[in-house]
């Protein structure tokens, strides 16, 4: 064996490492239902009451963006079922 054999062999510490992640990858099962949240409802004068909400609010205000994102999540909480 040549003196710089030993250089080249990787630690067990990262073969132990490698064998733990790579385990790790197929712990799901495919055939599991997904968990999808519960989609609250909302009257429609808490509707109405919050569209007056957003209107009063200044043009380009976070929130409304924020609102948008909040509608697609619900959009696909509803599909999820």
């Amino acid at each position: 064996m040549k003196s710089n054999a030993r250089c080249w062999a990787p630690p067990a510490v990262v073969l132990l490492i490698a064998m733990l992640l790579l385990s790790g990858c197929a712990t799901a099962n495919s055939d599991a239902k997904a968990i999808c949240p519960p989609v609250v409802q909302y009257t429609t004068a808490d509707q109405t009451r919050a569209a007056e909400e957003v209107e009063a609010l200044p043009e380009g205000a976070m929130v409304v963006r924020m609102l948008s994102d909040y509608a697609v999540l619900r959009d696909q909480a509803r599909t999820c079922r």
